[in-house]
This record gives structure tokens, C-alpha cells and sequence, in this order.
């Protein structure tokens, strides 16, 4: 069941998928119909699982299920999982490989692998101020205070010394 994301509660479970380029304008149309379909229909054993989603920057698909109503089953998540690598076949582009990282260049959001951010930290082109971005988080509540924040506050952190 396709809800607005702003109104799950903030207990809801969160998924992020960070894409490895900007989507175009005419892409992000049509992976919103996509995430609208897949929603609507997307149940766990027979129930209707209430969840919504947000793009973020052309580049995140956030995706939000409250567990309250019904909780998301292995099947469920696999499914989900099996949306997500049809979008990458679809568009060309990486949503799951979580070895990768996303972090602010002004208003600009630059993607790069973990190991070319580690080697950013050594030579000082990132710092403890740079906005990354933590997908790691689990929750909407969390989502809201701990997913675009400076390097210092997250797990990118272990890299700047």
C-alpha cells in the first residue's frame, strides 16, 4: 500500500539505495511509475505492507516500510531486492554495492569507491566537515538526523585521521 513517505512514522524501516551517477529527468519519471507499481502491489504473506519512497538529488532511492501494520518477510525483502537489480539492469547504473561512497562537493553530490575516498582522506581532499552521505541508517527517524551529515559524525569518520 503506496503511502507518502512523510507520513510513515519515524520508527518505519529504511532501505537506501545510492545510485553511482545522477539519473535524468525522463529516467526519474519513469522509475517513480516503476515505484509506484511495485509498491502498490508489494505484500508480505498475502498483507498489504504500508511503505513510500523518496528520490533524493537524482541519486537515492529511500525507501520507507512501517513494520507496525506488517513486517516485512524474506520473501517481501527479496523482493524488493530483486525491484532494485531490475532498476540497475534497466538504467545501467549500480544501486546495491555498498562499497561505495557519496559525500557533498558544495551543492554538488560526488560518488566515488571507498578506496578512492580513503585515498581522498590521506591526501586531505575530504575532511571531517565534508557532508557524506550514511546509508546505514535504519529507521526514518534516523534517516531525517543521521543520513546527510559531516564525516566526523558518521562511519566515514575512520578515514580522517
Amino acid at each position: 500500500m503506496l503511502v507518502d513517505f512523510n507520513i510513515l512514522p519515524e520508527t518505519s524501516k529504511v532501505w537506501i539505495y545510492q545510485a553511482s551517477r545522477s539519473f535524468t529527468e525522463n529516467e526519474l519519471k519513469e522509475i517513480t511509475s516503476k515505484l509506484n507499481t511495485f509498491i502498490e502491489n508489494w505484500t508480505a504473506h498475502g498483507s498489504d505492507l504500508q511503505s513510500g519512497y523518496e528520490i533524493k538529488y537524482k541519486r537515492f532511492i529511500i525507501l520507507g516500510l512501517n513494520q507496525n501494520l506488517n513486517a516485512a518477510s524474506g520473501c517481501s525483502i527479496d523482493a524488493s531486492v530483486h525491484f532494485i537489480k531490475q532498476l540497475e539492469q534497466d538504467y545501467n547504473v549500480d544501486l546495491l554495492d555498498k562499497m561505495n561512497v557519496s559525500y557533498k562537493q558544495g551543492e554538488f553530490v560526488a560518488f566515488k569507491t571507498l578506496t578512492d575516498f580513503r585515498k581522498m582522506a590521506k591526501q586531505k581532499a575530504v575532511s571531517k566537515n565534508t557532508i557524506v552521505f550514511n546509508n546505514l541508517v535504519t529507521n526514518i527517524a534516523e534517516y531525517k538526523e543521521n543520513w546527510e551529515v559531516p564525516a566526523k559524525d558518521s562511519w566515514h569518520n575512520r578515514f580522517l585521521k
